[in-house]
């Protein structure tokens, strides 16, 4: 016990004056002032069982207690959480911040609040800072230790072996054994010693950050995630439980959930007496009446919940916080409570939009088995004497660790510490060491829980420091850094297409017949795993390189060259596997042609959302992956100078990998051609054997065919035989129609637009029909003119007869003498002007059918420039008329960019396919006042993103750029490629490449 006279501010028990920890105030605004009058003591229990002190006036409202509250803890989403006390009727209450607290809290000395979560959000993505994602951790594991966080035993065994993950680090037999004996984490974790020990031994490696992370990804999932129950009956006397959530009122019987009413469809929440009333709007498909009566306890309970409802729905459903009513001059109807504070969408835009740098925060783990809780607490590594117009005190950078006062002489706290000077300016305010047991901000340590609570803010930043957004994450410059960066980002996308294969595929054991089955788990199933330990290690370079773990590490471990040679070594001796590939390829349509469940099956695996690409695409992800190895290599070998200690490293593992690729590219080519075939057929109906052998696809696309109705939109189709044309059929599968084929064997080709008076006209004309066709611009028709009489010449030389690829059981087959103009049905008119978001889920958003409604075509050319060209990452993305801007993981494949909230997810939110789009940097007048954007429109569509560093934005760009059709560059960059004397050629829009120095001009003048 500490005596009162020796008490100290949680900074001076660090060694460090107490900041007065003002981050999340806006800039020029003053700290809190404590109103007059006389001063009273409140305690208040924060989430990591660490009892504070705080001084506030008699007459302030709770608002200023929580303000002080928040400041402590240097918190800037503060409106997620809440204080909590037990009223005198023992019922849990939360403090009401528009009211005076000591007219909330008759006895203050008896009363202790609890600061802890008050909201929870449905995905704890939406938590930008890792302080918030802590703090939600703690309150997790809270409601698990307490019973209620109720779940099957592999979840809680799995949530507590994040919780010991994050507490001791890394598994040690001996040592977890100990801490589970000494830490209770859930009522029955004697039962589940094996297994959470088993799962503890699966994270190695893991960080405290990313075991939290893990933990909320785990909880968020289950039915009681956040859940408060509040026991009532209905009209029958069934005993239930009511509560809410973010989506609306929850209905409980015991601990499963039974109903639900959304807040859309919630018209009017009430309560009269011990009667909690739900009256609902009018739905004729509903079962329910309009009014739902539950009964509660009392009309105190009633009262209590409908705030909470009040509050959530205000919360979450709410743009801005709801004005206050204007006070009735004589008589007043109804409850005048109120939510007050800000918004989800508010705190959102504010942390998003702040100012203000995020606080330096990281928990870590020490191997100690009676410390509950480890922190490491980062202050900025330079020391300025003026920081964003503040005089700064001068310190040491030098971190150290100090002891606490604790009950436990292990427990310590370790991080940098700076010593600050007796004139220190905190926004515009001079500070002054304070004396024992005070404070600017009226708070000092509790004499009954003396130790120093680790969520203290002088902790988290050092003395006046002041957070800005114009200061730079403290992270690595170097170009290699970004480069190994984006190697882990794609890396984790490619285990994850890897998985869909190995674990989702073969998970299902009525998908595949046993032939297919074997020859994955053959020839698939040793690649996963090596590329499973590689990222592992990719993971822990780059946090050694950032400085994230063992940041005293320098020189050795910032580099990358080394770990890719292990494991392209490694690849090398799975050559054999890699080559059988194509056999998986071709057995699996071997048996689907033999079974039609099979097919079935298939074409119900595509439609989950974990397989975002075609199955057979997924097939293809190991040999395309070498490739991306080979140009992340060569950028860092043309980085390096040879001197460089990764440089030689780098230089071999280069040469594996091009030798790897120089041997396995007929095999790959063999698979990209034999799997566009297979998926175009997916596409195609009235054609048989597509997919055979020497047969090759060269282009689709959109042209307008001639006939005696005008010009009509057909979708056409290039072989290395025959020209296939097509139109939107009624099919469910969305598919095309196929109306006829045109041999490629002596036919010749001419311009027609004089001829028949329509623009980017050409007429085909066939050994026993012609056609005329039209393009949407010369850019287009110059692109089919060359493929088609290439095609003729191949044809030719080859001396090969075109094969018949109409299928024989159409009834509707017209002969070659029909000629060239064939008669539609109006049904088929009308579907081929569906748009594109009109359609149903099944194949809506094949390469084919954007291309068909963006009117453009693609070669395989373009196929092959995509998969080579493929990236991961994080991206900020921003609508036209939004204010804010939202972080998205980002994948860029097949044209496609695929939205993920991040990449622990395990299928996207949606997807953007990019042909047609135009690609440019914003203009001054759309005030896009940030580094690092382009833009995306097509029609009214736009869409800006936003890099996170340069590097990253000139890699997205030029990615973006080869799947738009047509790139539009703003007039000051024509004007400087214009005085740089750039000319450009030919333009193939499908994959637009630029030159160097068109870039370089980019770069220099455009996209800083």
């Amino acid at each position: 016990m500490v005596e009162p006279g020796d008490r100290e501010v949680a900074g001076q028990r660090l060694g460090i004056p107490e900041s007065l920890g003002v981050s999340t105030l806006e800039p020029g605004q003053r700290p809190p002032t404590t109103p007059p009058g006389r001063q009273v003591s409140i305690r208040v229990q924060l989430l990591d069982d660490v009892t504070e002190v705080f001084n506030i006036s008699q007459r302030a409202p709770a608002k200023a207690l929580f303000d002080l509250v928040c400041v402590h803890l240097n918190l800037a989403e503060r409106d997620y959480f809440g204080l909590q006390y037990q009223n005198p009727r023992r019922m849990m209450v939360w403090l009401d911040l528009l009211k005076p607290t000591l007219k909330q809290i008759r006895r203050p000395k008896n009363t202790i609040l609890r600061f802890v979560v008050k909201f929870f959000p449905p995905d704890h993505t939406q938590l930008l800072e890792e302080l918030t994602r802590y703090l939600f951790a703690l309150q997790i594991k809270h409601d698990l230790a307490c019973g209620r966080l109720t779940c099957n035993d592999t979840s809680a065994a799995l949530l507590v072996s994040h919780i010991v993950q994050s507490e001791i680090g890394d598994f040690d037999e001996v040592q977890s054994f100990q801490h589970l004996l000494h830490n209770k984490y859930m009522p029955n974790q004697d039962a589940l010693m094996d297994k959470i020990t088993e799962y503890h031994h699966k994270h190695v490696g893991q960080t405290p950050a990313e075991s939290d992370y893990q933990l909320l990804e785990i909880a968020r999932r289950l039915e009681m995630y956040g859940v408060r129950l509040h026991p009532a009956k209905d009209r029958e006397g069934t005993k239930l439980s009511l509560a809410v959530s973010h989506i609306g009122l929850l209905v409980f019987q015991g601990h499963t959930k039974i109903n639900a009413f959304n807040w859309s469809k919630v018209r009017k929440l009430s309560f009269k007496r011990k009667r909690f009333l739900i009256k609902l709007r009018p739905d004729l498909n509903s079962a329910y009446q309009d009014t739902l009566e539950f009964v509660m306890a009392s009309r105190d309970c009633c009262k209590i919940f409908w705030k909470i409802c009040v509050e959530y729905h205000a919360f979450f459903r709410l743009f801005e916080e709801p004005k206050p009513k204007a006070k009735a001059v004589l008589f007043t109807r109804g409850s005048s409570f109120r939510f007050s504070g800000r918004t989800q969408k508010q705190v959102f835009d504010y942390v998003k939009d702040s100012e203000f740098q995020k606080v330096p925060f990281e928990s870590v783990s020490v191997n100690q088995t009676d410390s509950p809780l480890r922190l490491t607490l980062q202050a900025p590594v330079d020391d300025p004497t003026v920081t964003n117009g503040h005089q700064a005190g001068p310190g040491g950078p030098e971190a150290q660790a100090l002891p606490s006062t604790t009950g436990h002489p292990e427990q310590q706290i370790s991080g940098p510490v700076r010593q600050a000077s007796e004139g220190m300016v905190v926004n515009g305010q001079k500070a002054f060491p304070f004396g024992p047991g005070q404070s600017s901000n009226g708070h000092q340590p509790s004499p009954i829980n003396a130790h120093s609570s680790p969520l203290s803010s002088p902790l988290f930043t050092d003395a006046g420091y002041v957070r800005t957004d114009d200061e730079d994450e403290k992270c690595p410059t170097d170009k290699a850094y970004f480069i190994a960066k984006e190697l882990l980002t794609t890396e984790r996308t490619f285990q994850k297409d890897l998985a869909v294969i190995t674990v989702a595929v073969l998970g299902k054991e009525d998908i595949l017949p046993d032939s297919v089955r074997t020859l994955i788990n053959t020839n698939y199933d040793p690649v996963y795993q090596l590329h499973q330990a590689f990222l592992k290690e990719v993971e822990q370079r780059l946090q050694q390189w950032e400085g994230r773990s063992n940041a005293h590490i320098k020189g050795d471990y910032q580099r990358v060259g080394d770990v890719m040679l292990k494991n392209i070594q490694g690849l090398k001796q799975l050559t054999s596997l890699l080559q059988r590939h194509g056999e998986v390829l071709v057995e699996l349509e071997r048996s689907c042609r033999a079974s039609q469940r099979l097919q079935e099956l298939c074409r119900e695996f595509e439609q989950q959302k974990v397989c975002y690409l075609s199955l057979n695409m997924f097939l293809l992800r190991p040999l395309h992956r070498l490739l991306h190895y080979k140009l992340i290599l060569e950028r860092l070998c043309k980085h390096y100078p040879p001197t460089h200690q990764d440089f030689r490293d780098s230089r071999a593992a280069l040469a594996d990998i091009s030798e790897m690729v120089l041997q396995l590219q007929g095999t790959m080519m063999k698979m990209e051609n034999i799997q566009k075939l297979l998926e175009l057929k997916k596409d195609l109906t009235g054609i048989q054997d597509l997919a055979i052998p020497g047969r090759e696809f060269i282009r689709l696309g959109c042209l307008s065919k001639l006939s005696g109705k005008g010009l009509q939109q057909r979708m056409f189709f290039l072989f290395s035989d025959s020209l296939v044309y097509t139109s939107r059929g009624m099919t469910a599968d969305n598919q095309f129609k196929v109306h006829g084929q045109l041999p490629l064997y002596g036919m010749t080709i001419r311009e027609s637009e004089d001829e028949w008076g329509v623009p980017h006209s050409f007429t085909l004309f066939g050994q026993r029909q012609s056609v005329v066709v039209a393009a949407s611009c010369v850019s287009e028709m110059v692109k089919w003119m060359e493929d088609i009489r290439m095609a003729v010449v191949l044809v030719e030389q080859s001396n090969r007869p075109s094969t018949d690829l109409l299928s024989t059981s159409r009834s509707d087959r017209k002969s070659p003498e029909e000629g060239g103009v064939e008669a539609e049905s109006e049904e088929e008119l009308s579907a081929s002007r569906s748009s594109l978001e009109r359609q149903s889920a099944q194949r809506g958003n094949t390469t084919v059918h954007v291309c068909w409604h963006r009117n453009t075509s693609v070669s395989m050319v373009d196929f092959s420039v995509a998969v080579e060209n493929q990236l991961s990452g994080n991206l900020l993305r921003k609508f036209k008329n939004s204010n804010g801007w939202q972080k998205l993981w980002v994948v860029f494949t097949n044209f496609s960019l695929f939205f993920y909230k991040s990449h622990q997810d395990d299928y996207p939110l949606a997807s953007l396919p990019l042909l047609g789009y135009s690609l440019t940097v914003p203009a001054e007048t759309e005030n896009i006042q940030k580094d690092y954007v382009f833009k995306l429109h097509f029609k009214s569509h736009v869409y800006y993103f936003r890099s996170e560093s340069q590097y990253t934005f000139q890699r997205s760009v030029p990615l973006a750029t080869c799947c738009v059709v047509s790139v539009v560059l703003s007039s000051a960059v024509w004007c400087c490629l214009q005085q740089c004397g750039v000319v450009f050629g030919s333009v193939v829009f499908g994959s637009v490449v630029l030159s160097s120095v068109v870039w370089c001009c980019l770069q220099q003048c455009c996209l800083r």
